[in-house]
């Protein structure tokens, strides 16, 4: 039986994190970065996400297979208890409840900080092809996400245009009376 261990991410994870989202950048339209960012990069991105947000990790037998982390969802001070959030499973260790355990934590870190709103941003094809289905729509549905936006042939990548889709979770019902906390890893 594997040892799955979920944790706060540290620079020390970027080369692994690095290695799980490579896939995607290089062989998928599921993000639209088009060059893998390099280990100082994801040092960099880890470091800055950490400052205030959640940045987890989830080990297999002592080998980082997925990570989560949540950013500003934008700028202005109006959306500070909204916040964005990505998701990436290394590929060979897909389908073993790893992402629903990262999402899990992730949410419950967020909403214990006093965010109300949870967005991920998806990119969807107007017609599934090889670099891009309709798995990650359907798979943040199923976690409980509504879609909120849709944006037509916003991304171009491997000379085909692709679609953005909004999703929220936790739509606020309230107003709140403080700021969301700053995450600390400690």
């Amino acid at each position: 039986m594997s040892i799955v261990l979920l944790r706060v991410a540290t620079l020390e994870d970027a080369k692994a994190i690095q290695a799980i989202y490579a896939p995607y950048v290089e062989t998928t339209a599921i993000t639209f970065e088009e060059v893998v960012p390099s280990v100082e990069e994801f040092e960099g991105r880890i470091q800055k996400t950490l400052e205030n947000f959640p940045y987890l990790v989830l080990e297999e037998d002592g080998e980082v297979v997925g990570y989560a982390y949540a950013g500003r969802f934008s700028a202005r001070a109006a959306f500070d208890w909204s916040t964005e959030v990505s998701i990436y499973i290394s590929l060979n260790h897909q389908r073993k409840g790893y992402g629903k355990l990262l999402y899990a934590a992730l949410e419950k870190k967020l909403l214990e900080l006093g965010y109300q709103n949870i967005y991920a941003c998806v990119a969807v094809p107007e017609v599934e092809d090889e670099y891009l289905t309709m798995n990650s729509v359907n798979y943040h549905k199923y976690l409980g996400f509504e879609e909120c936006g849709h944006f037509k042939k916003c991304g171009c990548k491997f000379n085909r245009w692709y679609d953005i889709v909004w999703l929220q979770k936790h739509g606020a019902t309230t107003i709140p009376t403080k700021r969301p906390n700053q995450f600390t890893a400690l």
